[in-house]
């Protein structure tokens, strides 16, 4: 007899690993940004190229994301997720010898390959370990490994690595992690119970237009092109903003910068979190709202590094919880059965082809024709259109759709026969 037991200490260890992946996602991701003024003297770069390799890894990234997500719904977990995070680690290393734009923009378009491919099914994943009443924390809590290494902690190591070798010598090392993790998921990641026991009965798998019925999944998607484009807009330019418009030197550069990943950190899986009993529609609307306040805030703020931190810390806390909300419990709750993997996929598809693809370019664009001071109106009007967006998305947090059926019944229960 088969216990009804969760299995809470394998719960743990899958998202602790799959956290820990995707952390590494974010630090081989972002770690060429605060290398790009050292990169563009040695490649003779512009800040168009510093966009363009930033967008073409969130392009490739965008579709593998989209294709591979419905795969691994087919084929299983573990068969996408440890190439893919060998795969990543690897390219990530030969970004170090890059000779000139054309090598540096394939290698990067290689990543996104095998980073687009490990995510919707590292996403999937962990929602396949954990408990419903968790599902949105751990999500969140999964995805704020990317903030936290990618975007907190690869600023500071880049730019303080830069001080005892070389930018080659940097994407050498920080190679070396993605192996090891991605050897420890062999031995932990199962697939989830649905494809390791046969079913009484076959379950008829549908295809991706079914998904795109749910209607909280092209509201998602364009959500989080939204909230993409602040994302992406800020970690592929921000670095130059600050070196080139406030003339900050390059140790101050990086603490500013590491700003995005530890407020993104915290708002990767608090507001995810907090929407387990908010509900998502609530908490996406309030992360729109606020990174747009805080945004204005921070064009404004001066050559101040304490003040530019607290700002861009506040900014990212919603934005990167805009992020772990829609591609993680939104599109989960909103996927049919078997198709969870899918349903992210496509939503993470179409938020990297446009918020981490064609904003970065975009912003390149900007920065070069209208200055640099300039780029912050490209993330702010993205947000705000983000907040009308997020009024169109159902309710599906479980503790509220539960809450919500049983008002009714309640208030019936309270009127006298």
């Amino acid at each position: 007899m088969k216990s009804n037991r969760w299995d809470t200490s394998y719960e743990w260890k899958a998202v602790t690993l799959l956290a820990l992946g995707f952390g590494l996602v974010g630090l081989d991701r972002w770690l060429i940004a605060p290398l790009f003024p050292s990169i563009m003297k040695d490649l003779h770069l512009t800040a168009q190229d510093v966009g363009n390799c930033i967008g073409i890894l969130g392009l490739s990234w965008g579709v593998f994301a989209a294709l591979m997500g419905g795969i691994s719904d087919k084929i299983g977990r573990r068969k996408v997720l440890i190439p893919a995070i060998i795969g990543f680690s690897l390219l990530s290393g030969f970004s170090g010898v890059a000779g000139g734009l054309a090598s540096l923009l394939a290698v990067r378009a290689l990543m996104g390959v095998a980073e687009g491919s490990f995510c919707p099914t590292s996403f999937a994943a962990t929602a396949d370990a954990s408990h419903p009443k968790r599902r949105g924390f751990n999500l969140g809590l999964q995805q704020s490994g990317f903030a936290l290494f990618g975007l907190a902690l690869a600023p500071i190591i880049a730019t303080q690595l830069l001080g005892v070798m070389s930018w080659r010598w940097v994407f050498a090392l920080v190679s070396i992690p993605g192996l090891i993790i991605g050897l420890a998921m062999y031995f932990v990641i199962r697939e989830p119970r649905s494809m390791s026991e046969p079913a009484a009965q076959p379950v008829e798998r549908g295809n991706w237009r079914d998904v795109l019925k749910s209607r909280n999944i092209p509201v998602a998607m364009i959500a989080l092109f939204c909230a993409m484009t602040g994302v992406f807009v800020l970690g592929a330019m921000l670095p130059l903003y600050l070196t080139d418009y406030l003339s900050l030197d390059t140790q101050r550069m990086g603490i500013v910068v590491s700003a995005i990943g530890f407020g993104g950190f915290v708002g990767q899986f608090g507001l995810p979190g907090l929407s387990d009993f908010v509900g998502r529609r609530i908490a996406s609307i309030a992360g729109f709202a606020g990174t747009a306040v805080m945004l204005y805030v921070f064009r404004g703020v001066g050559a101040q590094p304490l003040l530019l931190f607290i700002v861009l810390f506040a900014a990212s806390f919603f934005t990167l919880g805009l992020v772990a909300l829609l591609s993680g419990p939104v599109a989960t709750e909103a996927a049919p059965a078997g198709m969870v993997s899918t349903a992210i996929g496509i939503v993470v598809g179409a938020g990297e082809i446009f918020g981490g693809g064609i904003a970065p370019a975009l912003a390149g664009f900007v920065a070069t024709k209208f200055g640099i001071q300039n780029i912050m109106w490209l993330p702010i009007f993205a947000v705000l259109l983000g907040v009308g967006v997020s009024l169109l998305l159902e309710e599906t947090a479980p503790a509220k759709v539960r809450r919500k059926a049983q008002a009714p019944a309640l208030s019936g229960n309270a009127q006298p026969e």
